[in-house]
């Protein structure tokens, strides 16, 4: 079934389209103009009224949604990736904590075969469990070990070519050799919850690293001595910055800092834990008890963040209205830029002829009103 829509504002990458129209055909955009006089014929016409068009979300790190856990697998994480999708992200890589090696191994394989049955989901990332202990975040430390040959090959072996991103910390023994061997896979590696000074991460990033997972967190500050991670990965051209824009992991005038210094490469990912979309509450990340109040989720009994409770369009009015930045430079950081990340943007985060049907309509409060993942309507919630 063919879909024009019309009479909207196209506003991706590229800038912004007045009077826009798009024909979705399956799972793809193929044509794109302006002036409805010039559309095609479709089964379904549907006049936007001059509301914005945007590329659909890609989240390339996120852990729940729904109150329901990715790292639970089966129907529980279809549920999660769903809760999502309302608040306009149409594509999706599935984050796993830190578990042991036989855990992680059943969970990729679970994942790889969602991801061949549902075309919205990209694949896995794992953040764990090649992680540094001192910047651990709301990892379980009894999970984590180091990158050696053995454990690399069972885990490329387990996702069967469907991982899509890993975090590791490059301080590790056989980090740099596990850095180029994923990247040689096609996995797109990060440099994360890492003690790593700028000279190590660096390296990292000479050795096929290309981001950074969540930026700030679980990593050495900027120092005027000591720059640490950030601003290595600021010097390279290279490198996509992951950025939690939720308000709390990273006070905004420091997120504002960052889109000034990387432009088009800052992406904006939820790092959502099972509360997002879902009420306050008690929890579970991977192994640990989370507590959920006023929107941000803790391991029990400290003050350390556990994950979010954002979902994209939440990020996506914080950028607008707090950063101030423009609609077409956010809409880069929710879709292009991480696309660019994983190596897909040839088929995500524009409204071009070729790319994904996935769309997002916003209303006059920047929320979303409707949205379409793979050529089907996203259903409201």
């Amino acid at each position: 079934m063919s879909v024009l829509l019309h009479s909207g504002r196209r506003v991706d990458a590229r800038g912004e389209v007045d009077d826009a129209w798009l024909l979705l055909e399956g799972e793809r955009i193929t044509r794109t103009g302006r002036g409805v006089s010039s559309a095609p014929y479709a089964d379904e016409s549907i006049d936007l009224d001059g509301a914005r068009i945007l590329p659909g979300f890609v989240d390339i790190h996120g852990h729940g949604g729904g109150a329901a856990a990715y790292d639970a697998g089966g129907e529980e994480l279809e549920r999660a990736l769903a809760a999502h999708r309302p608040h306009g992200t149409s594509r999706q890589v599935v984050s796993l904590v830190a578990n042991p090696l036989e855990q992680l191994e059943r969970s990729l394989r679970g994942i790889a075969e969602l991801s061949r049955r549902d075309p919205r989901v990209l694949g896995a990332h794992l953040e764990g469990p090649f992680l540094s202990p001192d910047h651990k975040g709301a990892h379980n430390p009894e999970f984590l070990i180091e990158p050696s040959a053995d454990a690399v090959g069972r885990l490329l072996a387990a996702a069967d070519g469907t991982l899509r991103q890993i975090t590791i910390a490059p301080e590790l023994p056989g980090a740099l050799e596990a850095i180029t061997r994923f990247s040689a896979e096609g996995v797109a590696v990060a440099v994360g919850h890492t003690d790593a000074d700028a000279a190590l991460v660096s390296t990292a990033f000479d050795h096929g690293a290309r981001l950074l997972t969540h930026a700030f967190n679980a990593m050495r500050p900027i120092h005027h001595r000591a720059p640490g991670p950030v601003v290595a990965a600021l010097d390279d051209e290279r490198v996509v910055l992951e950025l939690i824009l939720d308000g709390t992991h990273v006070h905004p005038s420091v997120a504002r800092l960052l889109f000034a210094s990387a432009p088009g490469r800052v992406a904006l990912v939820t790092d959502a834990m099972a509360a997002a979309a879902a009420a306050d509450g008690d929890y579970r990340l991977g192994s640990l008890d989370v507590e959920v109040r006023d929107g941000v989720a803790r391991i029990a009994g400290t003050d350390t963040i556990a994950g979010s409770t954002l979902t994209q369009d939440t990020a996506l009015r914080l950028a607008l209205h707090e950063l101030d930045l423009p609609l077409a430079d956010v809409s880069a950081a929710l879709s292009l830029t991480p696309a660019r990340a994983l190596g897909l943007d040839d088929r995500f985060g524009l409204l071009a002829a070729g790319h994904a049907a996935d769309v997002v309509v916003l209303d006059d409060d920047d929320r979303v009103a409707r949205a379409w993942a793979a050529g089907v309507e996203v259903e409201r919630r």
